[in-house]
């Protein structure tokens, strides 16, 4: 069952105009736009035709997907064209897939929080999956899942404390942990856009059937991959306060205007009814960096 449905209407992106782009992404702003790889989003942020080291990468996808992203960065950036950064929202399977090899063929530094260093340099595994909440396909097979780390050597950044981000003026990073102890999500304030990584989600990820149609719903974070539900709790709390425009996660379509914006401050008022299963493995008991039971 759906968490907040929504409609198709609320998309914050035209299939007609990316279709005539011919570049294989979704563009939900001038200088931003993404590209769906199965299960999982990646993000550009950068204006077409911008050129070598003048755009960001977020998030690296899954495994086998490496020449995929870069095709898309070709065609949007130019040839040749390789970004300044790859920024990391966290370090899932999902969304770590391609890194090592993007990493190492552009030649770039990459990103992310301290509490997610250990999953980027090759130390420490994610807490298990639990399988047994979600209900969906997606969410039964979870326990195959990989939870093991990769390694970007030399190439891991820490983000600087300050909340900025290197090479992306005016963006913010924010830290949303709950779905994983160093998730962040980015912020422009200037136009209200967010990417909210896995902190919520628009398609209901437990779900084959919901991810392969990608009707657009208000979701909380995956609940499969998700080992603390309170601090998912208080950062879905944190982004909702924000009042975002326009919003583009880790899975599912963008979303825009009030209709979100409505969804959003729901999940976050009802955020324990709506998204926090009943019972599982981490419900009551979650993996936390502080005691060090997010790392194994």
């Amino acid at each position: 069952m759906a968490q907040i449905p929504l409609d198709r209407d609320q998309q914050a992106f035209d299939a007609r105009l990316d279709a005539a782009r011919k570049d294989h992404t979704h563009e939900i702003a001038p200088d931003i736009a993404y590209r769906r790889l199965g299960i999982v989003n990646v993000i550009y942020i950068g204006l077409p035709g911008a050129g070598d080291r003048k755009w960001v990468l977020v998030d690296a996808g899954l495994r086998g997907t490496a020449g995929l992203i870069m095709q898309a960065a070709e065609e949007r950036f130019g040839v040749g064209a390789r970004p300044a950064a790859i920024v990391m929202t966290h370090g899932h399977f999902d969304h770590v897939g391609a890194l090592e090899e993007l990493a190492e063929h552009w030649d770039v530094p990459v990103y992310a929080h301290p509490l997610e260093e250990p999953y980027l340099n090759g130390s420490a595994y994610y807490p298990d999956p639990d399988p047994s909440v979600g209900g969906g396909l997606m969410a039964r097979l979870s326990s195959f899942y990989p939870t093991s780390p990769v390694d970007v050597g030399s190439r891991l950044r820490i983000l600087p404390p300050d909340g900025g981000i290197p090479d992306l003026p005016g963006w913010q990073w924010l830290h949303t942990p709950g779905h994983a102890p160093g998730h962040i999500s980015l912020w422009r304030k200037a136009d209200k856009v967010l990417i909210a990584g896995d902190a919520f989600i628009t398609t209901r990820q437990e779900s084959a059937y919901a991810v392969a149609t990608q009707a657009p719903e208000m979701h909380g974070p995956p609940m499969y991959f998700t080992p603390d539900w309170p601090s998912a709790r208080s950062s879905v709390q944190m982004l909702a306060d924000l009042e975002p425009e326009l919003v583009v996660t880790g899975h599912g379509p963008a979303l825009e205007g009030p209709e979100m914006r409505r969804a959003l401050d729901e999940l976050a008022r009802n955020f324990d009814k709506i998204a926090v299963p009943e019972k599982g493995v981490y419900v009551g008991n979650p993996a936390r960096a502080a005691d060090g039971s997010a790392y194994r």
